[in-house]
């Protein structure tokens, strides 16, 4: 059986370019039709998406408002955690806003809902390619992209948009100037900040793979870690409105990714040397 899959995969890999462009766009086809599909469901719940979802950090029953405010309570420290969220009035300043917002939720909600499905459709595409030994070095990458992916997203939602949103609709220089925001910056600053953690969580997938496949190694993530560094802050000040705290939010756990991926990229570096060092032994027995 092991001999049939590679063969298909063989098969499949020795296409001409016309044939892997015609494969590729049924990838693509398959794909879109899957944002689709849940898009459809974005857009039939907008309200409900919109109320519960995109506006809770607004909310005072926001999970991670009651979540800090019962550990200051468990630890003695009366109500000093408990953050009661900054009351925001949006504005609709476009005759079609509202209609464009619900097409940009849908798309939205459509993409994150079907990232996985988008990933295994791309690992179908690039799987043909590999070599044996590096698809037996890429087992539950479908599973692990995917976790990392919904892990930021997560992350960003409950900690990091509930502290920007605050501190933003809480910043005054003035009291002569009130706030009031257009509901398309606070969506896009929702979109930017949740999908752009997703997108930054992929990092130790992403280290490990490419040690597994001999292109990184964990001596030259240590010798770039403070270009490392300087990318991330750059990030971070990309990422999050310009104040110190939320940049730190955000800086903290992405310089914890790149250690956590030295890490992973030193395990995966043993590993790949294991298994050279025991196909050497193979072939001279």
């Amino acid at each position: 059986m092991l001999k049939k899959f590679f063969s298909k995969n063989n098969d499949k890999a020795e296409m001409s370019f016309f044939d892997h462009l015609e494969d590729l766009r049924w990838h693509i086809v398959r794909s879109v039709l899957a944002i689709v599909a849940f898009s459809i469901f974005g857009f039939l719940y907008t309200q409900e998406i919109l109320d519960n979802v995109i506006f809770g950090p607004t909310n005072a029953s926001f999970p991670s408002y009651r979540a800090l405010c019962a550990i200051g309570h468990f630890f003695n420290l009366g109500d000093t955690l408990c953050i009661t969220p900054v009351p925001v009035t949006f504005l609709n300043y476009k005759m079609v806003g509202q209609i464009m917002l619900q097409f940009k939720l849908a798309f939205i909600i459509g993409f994150v809902c079907s990232f996985p499905y988008i990933f295994w459709e791309f690992w179908r595409f690039v799987k043909p390619a590999l070599k044996e030994k590096e698809l037996q070095g890429a087992r539950g990458v479908i599973f692990w992209v995917s976790f990392q992916f919904f892990l930021g997203i997560f992350f960003a939602y409950f900690l990091m948009a509930p502290f920007t949103i605050n501190f933003l609709a809480s910043y005054t220089i003035t009291d002569k100037a009130v706030n009031q925001f257009f509901i398309d910056d606070y969506f896009d600053l929702m979109s930017q900040i949740v999908l752009g953690m997703g997108l930054l969580f992929e990092l130790p997938v992403l280290v490990f793979f490419l040690t597994k496949f001999g292109l990184i190694t964990p001596k030259f993530l240590r010798s770039y870690r403070r270009h490392a560094v300087v990318v991330i802050l750059i990030l971070a000040a990309v990422i999050t409105p310009p104040d110190l705290i939320d940049q730190l939010i955000v800086f903290t756990p992405l310089y914890l990714l790149y250690e956590i991926s030295i890490f992973i990229s030193k395990k995966a570096m043993r590993d790949r040397e294991n298994k050279e060092q025991s196909v050497e032994i193979e072939e001279w027995s």
